[in-house]
């Protein structure tokens, strides 16, 4: 879904389909109706994210409900460094 948001974003026409991964998400909503609901706002904070590296802030605020490891932000803090 963050694929799909940030393609939209960016003005992006998707030309891939799989049916497998669609059929992953049919199976998923079988067994949970509000599981498309979580997961779309999780693409949405997720794509949010990526889309403040392009409007050029340095280090965007992560936004609630985003768990981004401490150990992934330092080691990508430190790659920068040179």
């Amino acid at each position: 879904m963050t694929a799909a948001f940030l393609c939209a974003s960016l003005g992006i026409v998707p030309t891939v389909r799989h049916a497998d991964y669609i059929g992953s998400w049919l199976e998923v909503l079988r067994d949970d109706d509000r599981a498309i609901i979580r997961a779309a706002s999780a693409a949405s904070k997720a794509a949010e994210y990526l889309l403040a590296f392009q409007a050029g802030e340095d280090e965007p605020e992560v936004p609630a409900g985003l768990a981004i490891p401490a150990s992934a932000h330092e080691s990508q803090r430190a790659a920068s460094v040179p």
